[in-house]
């Protein structure tokens, strides 16, 4: 982790782009967030302001400049908000998203979304408390599997193919996420595929999955179907801890379990390397409400705070993790009062719910 030393006690340097959308109000609500949980615990944060996104674009030239892809090399932690590539212009809008220039460049293979319940907030599964970890580099997802090219093609106007990628080392290490974090929760890992139909490609990520999971025999192992695992969580998703996918699978099964568990904008997400994370919401840039205050800032809150203690792990900071420990708390006890934005049926602004939580923060 990359420090500046102020007096005594060295400042934790964090990248923030704030994207596109909703990124203009989330992300700075975020960074008073996580300077508040820092300052509780002593801890001093120095964000690194970095352009990104359609704002970029029209400085740089580039939604994604060098200059932004130079300094996030100095830097082990940042957090990115959310883009909108759809209403950039060409050639951009056809090109590797902002997220996903960042993901390729940095090889954060590692996608962990949680999805948990919380007190207050109205849920299809009231009780949920599980992590989809999701390989972030191969499977289906045409942006993702190529060295070079995007993996789809036309042979003719009238026949769209698509190629899918699993490698035995993309498969492995996306296990070895899965069963770590099992470990450090309640132990168990369901494994994703659709071998019964796709026997090679995700035959090889349930079987390599199983090998991995030799490793960690204190861990329970089993797996369902894609297609059966949708209709288990609709129906008992309380009962899954650590569930281990693909890349298309991870995605579906996150959101799913996202709104299961209350909504997607609570829906935390970390994409990590060995050496690098990323904190980034599940969901989207919303531009149909952008500065208009009512963003629900949740999931980034959420996202950042899996990022503290990213850091904190790699870094042997312990009072990062402390500070992550305080955003949780504070969320958790702000939703349980009541206090929630109009997407989860309340009334608070994306300010007044931030500095809510802020508060909280700086007592819990």
């Amino acid at each position: 982790m990359a420090d500046v030393t102020h007096g005594h006690t060295p400042a934790v340097r964090i990248g923030s782009m704030t994207g596109d959308g909703i990124g203009h109000e989330i992300v700075p609500a975020t960074m008073h967030v996580v300077d508040a949980a820092a300052q509780a615990e002593h801890l001093s944060i120095e964000w690194v302001d970095l352009p990104l996104g359609r704002d970029a674009l029209e400085s740089h030239g580039s939604p994604v400049p060098d200059s932004t892809l130079d300094e996030l090399k100095t830097l082990s932690g940042w957090v990115l908000g959310p883009h909108d590539s759809a209403s950039y212009p060409e050639p951009f809008r056809s090109r590797l998203t902002p997220g996903g220039v960042v993901r390729k460049t940095f090889d954060l293979f590692a996608n962990i979304r949680p999805a948990l319940a919380h007190p207050g907030v109205r849920a299809v599964s009231p009780n949920m408390d599980l992590v989809v970890v999701r390989e972030n580099t191969e499977g289906f997802y045409a942006d993702r599997n190529m060295f070079v090219g995007s993996g789809e093609f036309m042979p003719t106007p009238d026949v769209a193919l698509a190629v899918g990628v699993f490698t035995r080392t993309a498969c492995e290490r996306i296990a070895r996420e899965a069963f770590t974090l099992a470990r450090a929760r309640r132990k168990h890992v369901t494994i994703v595929h659709k071998a019964n139909v796709l026997s090679l490609s995700t035959g090889l990520f349930r079987d390599v999955c199983r090998e991995v999971s030799e490793q960690f025999p204190d861990v329970t192992v089993d797996e369902e179907h894609i297609d059966a695992l949708t209709a288990h969580l609709v129906r008992r998703g309380d009962a899954f801890d650590v569930i281990v996918a693909e890349n298309m699978f991870g995605d579906i099964l996150s959101d799913l379990a996202g709104e299961l568990s209350g909504s997607l904008g609570m829906a935390p997400s970390l994409n990590s390397s060995e050496t690098k994370a990323m904190a980034q919401a599940a969901h989207g840039s919303a531009p149909d409400i952008a500065g208009k205050n009512r963003a629900n800032p949740t999931a980034l809150f959420l996202s950042a705070a899996m990022l503290l203690d990213w850091l904190a792990a790699h870094d042997d900071r312990p009072a990062l993790s402390r500070a992550a420990g305080r955003i949780r708390r504070a969320v958790t006890a702000t939703l349980e009062s009541g206090v929630a934005t109009a997407d989860l049926g309340g009334r608070a602004s994306t300010g007044e719910f931030t500095e809510t939580v802020v508060a909280r923060t700086l007592r819990l």
